[in-house]
């Protein structure tokens, strides 16, 4: 990385070699101004004496980090690169934290008052705090770097990601323009996936509840290949659990919620609860030349 230069009035100039600011620095023609990010200046060289190329700030914003670069316009050369580590997460906690204390102390202080979580009122362009750190931390930076360098433009990266294709590299044409919800709620196209029953237990003509499979407070996403419907005693039940382990018992309901096969090493049953299940005709081994699995009698 380059070194950041400032004229004697602190004025941005044309970042240098660090083997040139080692050399400046030795001859005491330039003291050290920064640390981080290392800067120095020169004694006897003013802006309108020198000659300051334009550079761009370039920005490819993350969730956890954020990549900064800069370009030098005329050459096309990276003279700078950092990374700027943000703390939405420990934001988050920290508020989560907040948040129990000041519960607790209500409930110990003040047990009869009258709830006030009702008038609350968000100001227009409100961002939840770990996004706003994160914003913040991006605007700082980018107003330090602009005080150092001659930068006359800003870039950021935009990227959207087409989960869809993702999930289906083949998906063309008007099943691509219309996806797998075309015509349907949510509700009612998990209700017509699983046949009106419950995923877990199968029981039918009750209230059910939309469910993550896989939980969202271990990773799950609200995409619809994630979401499934359960009776309200089996939500409740398997709360946050995988749904391996929430079915670790119930190797039928497990079959079926898997489509009414699995392969045989990758189910966590013990093999004499399987024999036993064999032995009651209710599921049966098959070999499809690419490994064994274990199928629900019932299903083809």
């Amino acid at each position: 990385m380059y070194v950041f230069v400032l004229d004697k009035n602190k004025q941005p100039l044309d970042l240098c070699h660090p083997a040139r600011a080692r050399e400046l620095l030795k001859h005491r023609r330039a003291v050290i101004y920064k640390r981080y990010p290392f800067t120095i200046i020169l004694k006897g060289r003013e802006l309108e004496n020198s000659t300051a190329h334009p550079h761009r700030l370039k920005i490819d914003p993350g969730s956890k980090v954020t990549g900064v670069a800069i370009v030098q316009e005329c050459a096309g050369r990276v003279v700078g690169a950092f990374e700027i580590h943000h703390r939405g997460q420990q934001v988050k906690n920290a508020l989560e934290s907040r948040r129990a204390l000041r519960r607790g102390r209500r409930l110990r202080k003040t047990r009869y008052r009258k709830p006030r979580f009702l008038n609350r009122r968000r100001r227009k362009g409100w961002l939840p705090p770990s996004l706003e750190s994160r914003v913040a931390n991006i605007e700082t930076w980018v107003r330090r770097l602009r005080k150092l360098c001659p930068i006359t433009a800003i870039s950021q990266e935009l990227v959207r990601f087409d989960l869809q294709q993702l999930q289906n590299p083949e998906i063309t044409g008007v099943e691509y323009q219309q996806g797998e919800l075309f015509g349907f709620e949510v509700r009612e196209y998990l209700l017509q996936k699983w046949g009106r029953k419950c995923a877990y237990c199968g029981v039918e003509n009750l209230p059910f509840e939309i469910e993550h499979i896989h939980p969202k407070s271990k990773g799950g996403s609200d995409r619809v290949s994630n979401l499934t419907i359960a009776c309200h005693d089996c939500n409740q039940d398997k709360g946050n659990q995988p749904v391996e382990q929430f079915l670790a018992k119930k190797p039928e309901q497990y079959l079926r919620r898997c489509g009414g096969s699995a392969r045989l090493c990758s189910i966590s049953f013990s093999l004499s609860l399987i024999q036993t299940l064999v032995n009651q005709k209710k599921v049966k081994i098959t070999n499809t030349g690419t490994g064994f699995y274990v199928q629900l009698e019932e299903s083809k």
